[in-house]
């Protein structure tokens, strides 16, 4: 390695770093002060979710503009206008790395998320997710219902139907959650690829072991999916949600 790429891979150590204890900071910012305001004075919680989710992604937006621009990442967004035009529609994307959901919901004022049980505990989160009406993957039936609710009323939900992110080299396996939650509410699905080149921020690495080259994200919006012929041509909900789960094997990974 040159010392000029040496510097470079140095500096991008550094860039990673700087942007996410920005990212620190500033959800400890948003959860005890400016959520709290917004909270306060919203007429409904329909109101504060919609408040919260805007502001999450202008600052999601401005986080991901911060690490293009200090180098520690570069990325290309394919389709975004696709995303904002989507409604009663349930986002399904791929899940190489740890900044994909925060990709994608920078492009979107609107978006519900599933979270892990886990981040309602973490101090640097809890405030968001509950804020912004996110789902707590919780007991099966509560958490389905929570999900057509929200997709009957209008609202588009992100998933990654692998329930955590891709280990490099090794083949995913779909859970079948995504799909039970298309059946169940009868949306529409939005495929959405994302390409990590070379892998960043994967399950297995710490924040700071950068790549040789400065990593590129890709984030290809594809076709929106209608699940009404997954639902008339099975003979049961569960036998259209196994139909709509090998179509999303194939379709979030058509290198198998």
């Amino acid at each position: 390695m040159t010392l000029i790429l040496r510097i470079d891979k140095c500096w991008r150590i550094v860039a990673t770093g700087f942007c996410f204890s920005l990212f620190g900071i500033g959800a400890l910012c948003l959860t005890f002060i400016v959520f709290p305001l917004l909270t306060f004075t919203a007429k409904n919680t329909k109101q504060r979710e919609i408040r919260v989710q805007a502001i999450i992604q202008r600052s999601f937006l401005l986080f991901c503009k911060t690490m293009h621009y200090s180098r520690a990442i570069k990325y290309q967004f394919d389709g975004a206008e696709l995303l904002q035009g989507d409604k009663n529609c349930l986002i399904v994307a791929n899940h190489p790395s740890l900044i994909d959901y925060v990709l994608i919901a920078s492009q979107l004022k609107q978006c519900d998320c599933i979270v892990k049980a886990a981040l309602w505990h973490n101090p640097f989160i809890r405030g968001i997710v509950r804020a912004a009406g996110y789902i707590p993957n919780r007991e099966p039936e509560a958490f389905l219902e929570e999900c057509s609710e929200k997709l009957n009323s209008g609202n588009v939900l992100l998933v990654f139907p692998e329930g955590t992110r891709t280990t490099p080299g090794i083949t995913s396996k779909l859970q079948r959650g995504a799909a039970q939650i298309a059946v169940r509410s009868e949306s529409d699905l939005r495929i959405v690829h994302v390409t990590v080149t070379p892998s960043f921020l994967t399950k297995e690495a710490k924040w700071y072991q950068v790549p040789d080259v400065r990593p590129f994200f890709h984030v290809e919006v594809k076709e929106k999916v209608a699940i009404a012929p997954f639902i008339d041509g099975a003979d049961s909900p569960s036998s259209a949600a196994r139909n709509v789960n090998r179509f999303l094997d194939t379709a979030l990974y058509p290198q198998k």
